[in-house]
């Protein structure tokens, strides 16, 4: 066993051993995130051997492992998964039998390789997906939002006081909201285009105003009259320009302030989560260049921001350790208590490999050595430990918040 790192829990732990063996050992509901990047089933040689036979082999050995990381994941928490075009459908369908098609939460597009794969025949193709899936979307915790791509420039205007705002109709845009099926938000409210004021009872100088479509059809405002009445300042009488001609709507000032978060796309930029080539480059700073196609730590993070920052999590196909790198950065920039149980098997490295050229005998090999330099640079610690002495001791356990 090896440790490093200061007291206090400990962000890395790893067991080199067969990951389905570790996965059914895993305590019942111990973890919050599970991010794997599997084997894609490819035919290429990297530092490991990356064919697994036809689909059906594939998807034969992805079924028990994620039958069983749905056993150990609690119903709060959510499972992500890498995959690129070879197996993204059948892992889709798979996905879909063993956690739930209602438990889909997203089918991310990332692309990790902008200029595109310029070898072999066909198009360049610059993209792998991140499929997203909660244990039970009912309860899932998962936040899919981020501070990271909100911008200054999407809030144009400015109040006497500094503060950057928008205008949004505070009518109900989308038609499955109307009169007939959201009655209570359908009534009349009063506004003065010249001052900007809006009341939900009559003023002078006011015009009476329900709620319309673009076309003319009647529509339901987001807001109820209680919270109008709360929140009166944040509302604005216009006059506006549309398809039917001049008319006079209601808006909500929406404010740029701290905290403020946006909605992820489910296409993820290399330049917001990072690169192959990133990833390469990173690995290379701490170990050299010892492997063929790691995933970025930005991707990881990325994944790890939705969740709470002490979100217990697993990666069973650890690889180059990309998951526990990203995890220690995440603690060090926001004081996280995230820890993370990585996992990978002794497993000899290909001859004429970029890791076996490093020196590295095995795959578990180069895991344990970033995990061990990620320790020294980043801080939080790593453990190695032996499968055999049991899991309650990483986990832990969570209370099921019914």
């Amino acid at each position: 066993m090896t440790q490093a790192g200061a007291a206090g829990p400990v962000t890395n732990t790893f067991v080199a051993g067969d990951n389905l063996e570790v996965l059914r050992a895993l305590p019942p509901a111990s973890l919050d995130l599970v991010y794997v990047d599997p084997p894609y089933n490819t035919g290429h040689a990297f530092s490991y051997a990356d064919d697994l036979g036809d689909h059906a082999a594939w998807t034969g050995w992805m079924r028990p492992r994620l039958e069983a990381a749905r056993e150990a994941l609690h119903p709060t928490g959510a499972l992500f998964v890498s995959i690129d075009d070879r197996e993204v459908a059948h892992l889709r369908l798979l996905m879909d039998e063993v956690l739930g098609e209602a438990n889909l939460l997203a089918q991310v597009v990332v692309n990790l390789n902008p200029k595109g794969r310029q070898l072999g025949r066909g198009f360049a193709t610059s993209h792998e997906y991140l499929l997203a899936y909660a244990r039970d979307a009912r309860r899932c915790v998962l936040d899919a939002s981020t501070p990271d791509t909100v911008e200054a420039a999407d809030f144009p205007q400015h109040h006497a006081d500094g503060r950057r705002f928008r205008h949004l109709p505070l009518r109900n845009t989308n038609k499955k909201f109307n009169p007939r099926t959201a009655r209570t938000l359908h009534f009349p409210v009063w506004g003065d285009p010249a001052s900007g004021r809006v009341a939900t009872t009559p003023f002078d100088g006011a015009v009476e105003l329900l709620p319309v479509f673009g076309d003319g059809t009647p529509a339901v405002w987001r807001w109820s009259r209680p919270r109008m009445d709360e929140r009166s300042d944040d509302l604005v009488c216009r006059e506006i320009r549309g398809v039917l001609g001049t008319r006079v709507d209601v808006f909500q000032r929406d404010w740029l302030h701290e905290g403020r978060r946006k909605k992820l796309r489910t296409v993820w930029l290399a330049e917001e989560v990072g690169s192959t080539d990133t990833a390469v480059a990173e690995l290379k700073e701490l170990l050299g260049p010892v492997f063929e196609s790691p995933k970025p730590t930005g991707l990881v993070r990325r994944v790890l921001d939705t969740m709470p920052a002490d979100a217990r999590v697993l990666d069973f196909c650890a690889g180059s350790g990309s998951t526990g790198h990203a995890v220690a950065l995440a603690n060090a920039a926001d004081g996280g208590t995230r820890t993370c149980l990585s996992v990978d098997q002794d497993v000899a490295t290909r001859p004429g490999s970029k890791a076996y050229d490093a020196g590295y005998a095995t795959v578990a090999d180069v895991t344990r050595a970033r995990l061990a330099a990620v320790a020294d640079a980043v801080g939080g610690g790593y453990h190695e430990r032996a499968f055999s002495t049991g899991f309650s001791t990483i986990c832990g356990s969570r209370p099921d918040p019914r």
